[in-house]
């Protein structure tokens, strides 16, 4: 039997706040300590395939909740304007991955730094070097400046609406932990960087940084 269009949102809603509450706790110090005996190297990877499995099982949820919904009656033109901005969102999300280390951020690095028995390389390479440099001189989050517009580009139906709203809080939210562990990890520089170059919007053009 169909949910109530109250009680789809609403399971989606939560389906999203167990994704945040979940990725939080796992993201938490004194969690990651407890758990690190456990993992060893391994700890960056699992925690990215734990965050994989969840949220494919909450867009599943969204799906069997608000799935049947029909798209919203917008013009043409709109709905030919928004999937070019989901298209040059995930163009962009593709562009930007490539100025991170992807082994280092998936967690695959450090498995190597373990396997050639390097313990201090391998405690030490879940994070990079600040990067203040090509697209980090515009904006300081450009993955999920990408992810935004793949999003709302897509907010042509309840779905799509619900799944826009739900994961751009969570995002929001999650930026602002993401900058508390910056600064603590990198202190001065990214807080004199952090001055500089804006969130999500590189509505002040290309900064000079120079605290890389």
């Amino acid at each position: 039997m169909p949910l109530e269009p109250w009680a789809a949102h609403l399971v989606y809603a939560l389906a999203w706040l167990s994704f945040g509450a979940g990725h939080s706790w796992l993201a938490n110090a004194d969690v990651k300590a407890r758990l690190r005996p456990w993992l060893g190297a391994g700890e960056r990877l699992a925690y990215n395939l734990f965050a994989v499995v969840h949220v494919g099982l909450v867009l599943a949820v969204g799906w069997w909740a608000l799935g049947d919904a029909p798209s919203f009656a917008l013009p043409g033109w709109l709905e030919a304007l928004m999937l070019a901005v989901s298209a040059l969102g995930l163009i962009l999300l593709l562009v930007f991955a490539r100025s991170y280390d992807l082994g280092r951020f998936a967690g695959t690095h450090q498995l190597r730094m373990a396997r050639r028995e390097d313990a201090s390389a391998a405690e030490a390479a879940d994070d990079e070097p600040l990067q203040t440099d090509g697209i980090h001189a515009w904006v300081r989050h450009p993955l999920y400046s990408a992810a935004f517009l793949v999003l709302w580009g897509r907010a042509v139906d309840p779905l799509g609406l619900a799944t826009a709203v739900w994961a751009s809080l969570y995002l929001l939210i999650g930026s602002r932990f993401e900058e508390r562990r910056l600064l603590r990890l990198y202190g001065e520089a990214y807080a004199r960087y952090r001055e500089k170059v804006p969130a999500f919007v590189p509505w002040r053009g290309r900064a000079s940084t120079g605290a890389r």
